[in-house]
């Protein structure tokens, strides 16, 4: 069993609907798993539940809600496994969902962030043990221009266990208030 924190992505429906379309047929390993997802903690293994919560509610404080655009796709190759991934990557948004997963391991979570892999924000939208497979897909996406806008207001904090998603506790993200400069 492991705990994860997910970031649901607040779309249109029918961004939605073109995501779990091109997923249903390509994403074999994590369509049936989970709904289209930001990660923002990759599971974690050796934090009881109780403590992982805390520790998430108290680095989640005072984060605020954002928008984001995504307006590409790209390919990435799996470290532990010999899978091939496509990912939607986004544009707008990008930096903002790296401090979060950096402010999220920044305490507790400590130990469990891989410094030897990179952090690419992204939401799966496939997978194959072929490239060229996942570089198809990838121009695909990428031939027409394509914007996906949408806004993360929540932090889910997950169960993951035997192939399976439990939601255990949302975290509301602060609005944003206006700053009035002087």
């Amino acid at each position: 069993m492991a705990y994860l924190v997910l970031a649901y992505p607040e779309i249109s429906k029918s961004d939605y609907d073109l995501i779990q379309s091109y997923r249903s047929v390509n994403d074999v390993l994590y369509y049936s798993v989970v709904e289209p997802h930001f990660t923002i903690v990759f599971p974690v293994f050796d934090i009881p539940e109780s403590e992982f919560i805390k520790e998430i509610r108290h680095q989640a404080d005072d984060l605020k809600r954002f928008d984001f655009t995504i307006r590409y796709a790209t390919i990435n190759k799996d470290a532990f496994s010999d899978y091939f991934h496509t990912f939607l990557v986004p544009d707008e948004g990008y930096s903002t969902i790296v401090k979060t997963h950096d402010r999220l391991y920044s305490g507790l979570l400590r130990e469990n962030l891989r410094l030897d892999l990179d952090f690419v924000p992204h939401i799966g939208i496939g997978n194959s043990l072929e490239k060229l497979r996942c570089k198809k897909m990838v121009d695909e996406w990428n031939r027409d221009n394509f914007e996906i806008n949408g806004v993360i207001s929540k932090l889910t904090i997950v169960k993951y266990e035997n192939d399976q998603i439990q939601i255990v506790e949302e975290i509301m993200l602060k609005k944003n208030t206006p700053q009035h400069r002087i």
